[in-house]
């Protein structure tokens, strides 16, 4: 899955001499938070509504709130946006573009290919990532433990839900806060099966088993 399979394709944007009030406005109207800044159809940076509620305080102690808003009139989008803009590509995993966020501690990434302004992907549509790949909409029973980190112990597992009945809907694997040479794996079923025999056998050969029945 990439970039372009899961941006908003329709981006709202701010010129850079627009005051912050109207920007303000957008950002509410739209129920958006944030606002790529272009000049002539160039990025320059991006507005999000955390730099308008950081802005807003070093403000707010001295003046009153007719003053506040006549001062976010007069303060334009290029006085407070961020300069210094993590961009992606439709063609970049999006599961890249999701550790780029992750680490830079940022809520969206503007999308260019060739230096325009294509869409944009959100924290939001990196939690319809999540929503999807697990297939948690479709139901099924879900199922955690712990395997050997080898080749073909996911295979193993995968046997024996297929010999109860049930078929794969979702595989996700993690090594965080697990041991050295091994891995847990997460897998939601599809089907009707042999719930109580499957629990059984995989009770009976591996570690930290917990299934939730769908």
């Amino acid at each position: 899955m990439f970039v372009r399979d899961w941006m908003t394709k329709r981006v709202y944007t701010v010129d850079p001499d627009v005051s912050v009030s109207e920007a303000s406005k957008i950002l509410k109207e739209k129920n958006i938070k944030h606002l790529p800044v272009l000049k002539d159809g160039k990025l320059k940076g991006i507005l999000s509504d955390r730099d308008i509620k950081e802005y807003i305080p070093s403000k707010a102690t001295t003046l009153d709130i007719y003053e506040l808003h006549y001062l976010l009139a007069k303060t334009k989008v290029k006085e407070i946006m961020k300069r210094k803009v993590f961009t992606t590509t439709p063609h970049m995993p999006v599961e890249e573009a999701a550790r780029i966020m992750y680490d830079q501690d940022i809520g969206s990434l503007p999308v260019l290919d060739r230096g325009a302004l294509v869409g944009i992907i959100s924290d939001r549509d990196i939690f319809r990532v999540l929503v999807d790949i697990t297939g948690i909409r479709h139901g099924g029973h879900r199922i955690c433990l712990v395997v050997d980190d080898r080749p073909g112990s996911i295979k193993e597992v995968a046997d024996i839900i297929r010999k109860h009945g049930f078929s794969l809907q979702s595989i996700l694997t993690s090594y965080e806060g697990i041991k050295e040479g091994y891995r847990k794996v997460v897998i939601r079923t599809k089907g009707k099966g042999n719930f109580k025999a499957l629990k059984s056998e995989l009770e009976g050969i591996y570690r930290g088993v917990s299934i939730i029945k769908g």
